[in-house]
């Protein structure tokens, strides 16, 4: 029975170590942030509080959702990049798979410094659009993907809460026209067909406040 014992012990250990060989490596923020100072820090900052409304804030966003859009940035066996930006792509360029989960892992545990909404006179509407969309239009609730509070839901719909509303605006404005086409089944690029302008507006502004 000793011997036995000894053998499912012995067995026992050697799977456990063998699934732990094969099982992938899990993100580290630690090396994340060491990407983050020395590749993200001139647009992004180094936690990720953007300072500039063109670029991101990519503090607290979803984890998967920040990976998802670097892959989606990197131009790869001989396809190219899901998402085209020249400045994008020669930032991910050079970074691992790992890295990219890293770096991913780093920004969304650090706390946003969020944006507030800014035009009173537009509040109501972005609320309407978030809260409730547009039926006649075919417009459905942001919040439904989203999130109520705009904390977004991994990985395919980003946290838009505390976000520049500049930069939310652009990236609808991106959909609507097209030039931005890496959401999944051309969602996003649907609903932003159908949004004005000042919908358009109103509802980044909205999710700017959103807390």
């Amino acid at each position: 029975m000793i011997r036995t014992a000894a053998m499912a012990i012995l067995f026992a250990t050697s799977f456990v170590t063998h699934a732990s060989e094969e099982a992938p490596a899990k993100a580290d923020p630690a090396k994340g942030k060491l990407v983050a100072e020395t590749i993200c820090v001139a647009c992004h900052g180094a936690d990720g509080n953007s300072m500039v409304s063109a670029n991101p804030k990519l503090a607290g966003q979803v984890q998967h959702y920040i990976y998802k859009q670097l892959t989606n940035f990197k131009a790869s066996e001989g396809k190219p990049a899901a998402r085209d930006n020249a400045i994008m792509a020669g930032m991910v360029a050079a970074l691992s798979d790992e890295d990219m989960k890293n770096v991913a892992a780093w920004f969304a545990s650090q706390k946003l410094t969020p944006e507030s909404a800014k035009n009173e006179k537009t509040i109501e509407l972005g609320k309407k659009l978030w809260r409730q969309g547009d039926f006649r239009k075919g417009v459905p609730a942001c919040a439904g993907c989203h999130g109520p509070t705009g904390a977004g839901l991994p990985a395919q719909y980003p946290r838009l809460s505390g976000q520049f509303a500049e930069y939310t605006e652009a990236q609808l404005k991106a959909f609507r026209a097209g030039e931005r086409a890496n959401d999944p089944e051309g969602m996003m690029r649907t609903i932003a067909g159908k949004l004005s302008d000042a919908e358009i507006k109103a509802v980044s502004d909205y999710a700017a406040g959103l807390r």
